[in-house]
């Protein structure tokens, strides 16, 4: 083991002064990568069973409970959820007035989502040009010892190369795993998407079960003009 950790210090050194950066990189990735791993998994779990038992305690006339329930889970579609049935306690809507609520949460919700993928994105395609601009600079390095010495020789373009090599690697080895994780989570994003159109479909078709009952009041825009 300590083997393996020397000759990883020792081309970590024989990349120069770029692998720092490409370090910096990679440590960040890793962070986002975690973090935006277990929020998109949280925010997913337990969905399809929030909708279900929502709709029953709500459709009982137990609104109280429901936005207990959807207070408990977290989640963007418990979010959209939860201030649907706070709009249903009032009893008395102005038409349109639960779709612009249920959509303003949903747009906050989504931005909250998509934190942290500009970074994982930035990352994915700067870590391969810091590569290459290591790779530059070892080769400069190299033609430098050539210019220096007046003749070609394996020893003296050998580290030049060798920088160059060993960044170029370095930033591939960061940007192909971040981009594949930018993929994925871009998949999840649209698949809790999906979870909210359902939890707003819900609260919707929840609004009109319940004007249909005459449990709540939706005044359409004709009935609150005063005739003329």
């Amino acid at each position: 083991m300590s083997g393996t950790q020397y000759q990883l210090l020792t081309l970590f050194a024989d990349g120069g002064w770029m692998m720092y950066p490409l370090v910096l990189c990679s440590l960040i990735a890793v962070g986002v990568i975690i973090a935006k791993a277990w929020t998109l998994w949280v925010a997913h779990h337990g969905t399809q069973h929030l909708l279900v038992e929502v709709e029953d305690a709500a459709m009982a006339g137990d609104l109280e409970g429901a936005i207990a329930i959807a207070a408990r889970t977290p989640g963007p579609a418990a979010a959209i959820v939860m201030t649907g049935l706070k709009r249903l306690k009032i009893a008395r809507l102005a038409e349109g007035e639960l779709e612009k609520a249920v959509e303003t949460v949903g747009a906050i919700e989504l931005g909250f989502l998509e934190r942290g993928l500009v970074i994982l994105a930035t990352i994915a395609n700067v870590a391969p040009l810091m590569g290459f601009l290591g790779t530059v600079a070892g080769m400069i390095i190299a033609f430098a010892a050539i210019e220096k010495a007046g003749n070609v020789e394996p020893g003296l373009v050998a580290g030049g190369i060798k920088v160059a090599l060993l960044t170029t690697a370095a930033g591939l080895l960061i940007a192909i795993p971040v981009n594949i994780a930018y993929n994925y989570f871009v998949t999840r994003i649209d698949r809790l998407i999906l979870d909210m159109e359902q939890g707003a479909q819900k609260i919707i078709n929840m609004a009109w079960d319940l004007e249909r009952e005459g449990k709540i009041t939706i005044v359409r825009h004709e009935e609150a003009e005063p005739a003329t």
